[in-house]
């Protein structure tokens, strides 16, 4: 079996027992190793504003990534498949790793995905152009591809090695663009008929929230709303064209930011009253790039889910991971593909 796996390239023979001097009598030893390096792995953040691919060996070590800004003037279904590839093919080249020798390449996207990484049209087309045909662009390669929503990826990546370890029940909340949530119950990912499982569209219908709109956008586009209304007394918040820079104010004090940080806050419970009530999790985890500099907000909103909560309130963590997650759980997902199967690939680097 061993010389088996030797041939198919993914174990090595070392030197026997008696040369590697772990003993002198008797017939030595045959020792083998895994070859972490006998084939990669692609995982991509395919995100709202922007790509980032890292390539890992078969142990997940990162050899290298790459990422690209996706700009809202080319931001066309063509443009981002293109700059996708643009920015997997830099990370190979960064990482000196060929084509042939991936294995497999975990695509994570805002968009609900089907068995076969196909998502529906949405509404203005929004999750068509965030998953443009990904799955058939890099099949043609020879990878096997895997499609998933990146809220899934990333609850999948926070029960691997983030703020979701140890609980059995738990909900990813992406909090940044646009709320979208990665469900685990009872150990499993919940992906749902169609693969809409955490799709936060009911929110529209949820009064105090109005919107699947992010923490993110909002504080932007509150502080837009300020400036805009001439009224605005704070010179922090002239110059707060980022959400962090809307945070960043609220923790220096600003009267006007620490408003805007209230109002998030609120609106937060409220989202995790809805999503929380409704699954009965133990945790829920708010994720995305956002979460480090939200930390001041959550506090907040622990405060009023426990009076909004009928029931015991859920935890709220931010996630240790960040910005990190959505990549980390695509390796995660294709290191656990190919060790479902391991021979079912074939390794080129032999």
């Amino acid at each position: 079996m061993c010389a088996d796996l030797v041939e198919r390239g993914w174990l090595q023979e070392l030197a026997d027992a008696r040369t590697a001097g772990q003993y002198s009598l008797g017939r030595p030893a045959r020792r083998y190793a895994f070859r972490p390096g006998a084939g990669a792995l692609v995982g991509v953040d395919s995100g709202e504003h922007r790509v980032t691919a890292r390539v890992t060996d078969l142990r997940g070590t990162e050899l290298a990534r790459e990422s690209r800004e996706i700009g809202a003037v080319l931001d066309t279904a063509d443009n981002r498949l293109a700059l996708t590839e643009t920015t997997v093919d830099a990370a190979l080249a960064t990482a000196g790793v060929r084509v042939d020798a991936v294995l497999i390449i975990v695509l994570g996207v805002p968009a609900p995905t089907d068995v076969i990484g196909a998502s529906p049209q949405g509404a203005d087309g929004f999750w068509a152009r965030m998953n443009p045909g990904f799955a058939e662009k890099f099949a043609r390669r020879g990878w096997k591809v895997i499609v998933e929503n990146d809220a899934n990826l990333a609850a999948i990546a926070e029960g691997a090695v983030g703020a979701g370890v140890g609980a059995s029940s738990f909900v990813c909340l992406l909090a940044g663009e646009r709320f979208g949530a990665g469900i685990i119950a009872d150990g499993a990912l919940v992906r749902g008929a169609h693969g809409g499982a955490g799709e936060l569209h009911l929110l529209d219908y949820v009064d105090g929230v109005g919107s699947a709109d992010g923490l993110a956008r909002l504080a932007r586009t509150w502080a837009e709303e300020a400036r805009a209304s001439g009224a605005l007394a704070s010179t922090a918040l002239e110059k707060a064209f980022e959400a962090e820079d809307v945070f960043a104010a609220a923790r220096a004090g600003d009267a006007e930011a620490l408003a805007i940080t209230a109002r998030l806050a609120f609106l937060l419970a409220r989202v995790c009253v809805v999503v929380g009530g409704i699954l009965d999790a133990e945790r829920i985890i708010i994720g995305g790039a956002v979460a480090p500099a939200a930390a001041g907000i959550l506090d907040d909103a622990a405060l009023h889910l426990k009076d909004l909560s009928h029931g015991p309130a859920p935890t709220l963590i931010a996630s240790p991971l960040g910005s990190e997650a959505v990549g980390l759980g695509a390796i995660h997902q294709g290191l656990a593909s190919v060790r479902l199967d391991p021979l079912a690939f074939e390794l080129a680097m032999r």
